[in-house]
């Protein structure tokens, strides 16, 4: 029986513009390409276990417009349960303007629009679904106090919650306390602690902060390096990065996130699920695309007998 694991998040189309590099303020660029895609990081994660094997379930929100039916039948295409992604009336669907530039590096801009209208409707249905979870994804891009009460729900019924806090944002102590497991990447990391994290010995530092707030488990993903994980009152241990050849790093970490979800969802060890995350990360930096990135479960798997 797969691993029915839950996403609570955003809902996005990403407006993608190819560039040689990432425009500076007030510098215009011509761009390569421009495409659009079904993306958001509650959406690509909930795409990035499904493409793994697990039944993956989305609450999430679509608006009223032109992209609503395309973001829904986008998961279902990928063999998301999708049942519960409701309708916000009277708005428009998320939007993400993303650039890409030939080093595969971005920059993302949001405009929440339907992500933005949880209700408690939301967290209804995030109960019902929890019932049986082996985990909850959870990320920043949906309203902060209904993130909180999904975390707190999933904890009631004693399953695993992993947060990905992004985008940035000042941080309660009450979501410390709900995380079994938190991801930040080094730009995310370092704005919750207030010093650079750009080294696993600066990881290591940062994950003693989180640890002092109440997170259990602290996973820093370093990008090209690799990524650091620590329990707390445990050991730290840093895990280098695959490699691979990168085109577009656009939903790496969501891709991260969800081969950690499945990994731990089967019961493998810490470190084997760091380097399932890992693994499907990198691949997902191989395609271009965010849900069009992720990587099957055999993919995924011959990485990890390839390279270790």
């Amino acid at each position: 029986m797969s691993a029915r694991i839950v996403s609570f998040g955003s809902i996005n189309m990403d407006l993608v513009v190819r560039a040689p590099h990432l425009p500076k303020p007030g510098e215009s660029l011509i761009g390569r390409t421009f495409y659009t895609a079904p993306g958001g990081k509650g959406a690509n994660q909930a795409v990035a276990v499904a493409r793994l094997g697990a039944h993956s379930i989305m609450i999430g929100r679509v608006g009223e417009d032109v992209f609503a039916d395309t973001l829904r039948a986008s998961l279902r295409s990928y063999g998301v349960d999708a049942d519960h992604v409701a309708t916000a009336a009277g708005q428009p669907s998320g939007v993400a303007l993303i650039t890409v530039d030939d080093n595969a590096e971005n920059n993302i801009v949001i405009v929440p629009g339907a992500n933005d209208a949880f209700t408690d409707d939301d967290l209804t249905r995030t109960e019902q679904t929890l019932q049986g979870a082996s985990a909850l994804l959870v990320q920043l891009e949906v309203p902060l106090d209904k993130v909180i009460a999904a975390m707190e729900c999933a904890k009631r019924l004693g399953v695993k919650v992993i947060l990905d806090p992004a985008p940035i944002r000042p941080l309660p102590e009450a979501i410390y306390q709900a995380v079994d497991v938190i991801t930040p990447n080094e730009t995310e990391a370092s704005a919750l602690v207030g010093f650079v994290v750009d080294k696993p010995e600066a990881a290591a530092r940062a994950a003693q902060t989180l640890f002092e707030r109440g997170v259990k488990t602290a996973v820093i993903k370093m990008g090209s390096k690799g990524a650091y994980w620590q329990h707390a009152g445990q050991d730290g241990h840093f895990v280098p990065a695959f490699k691979v050849k990168a085109i577009d790093t656009v939903a790496a970490g969501d891709a991260f996130n969800g081969g950690l979800a499945l990994a731990l969802s089967e019961n493998r060890p810490f470190a084997e699920a760091i380097r399932w995350g890992c693994a499907t990360g990198a691949l997902s930096t191989t395609k271009a695309g965010a849900q069009p990135s992720m990587p099957t479960r055999a993919e995924v798997e011959q990485l990890l007998h390839e390279q270790g």
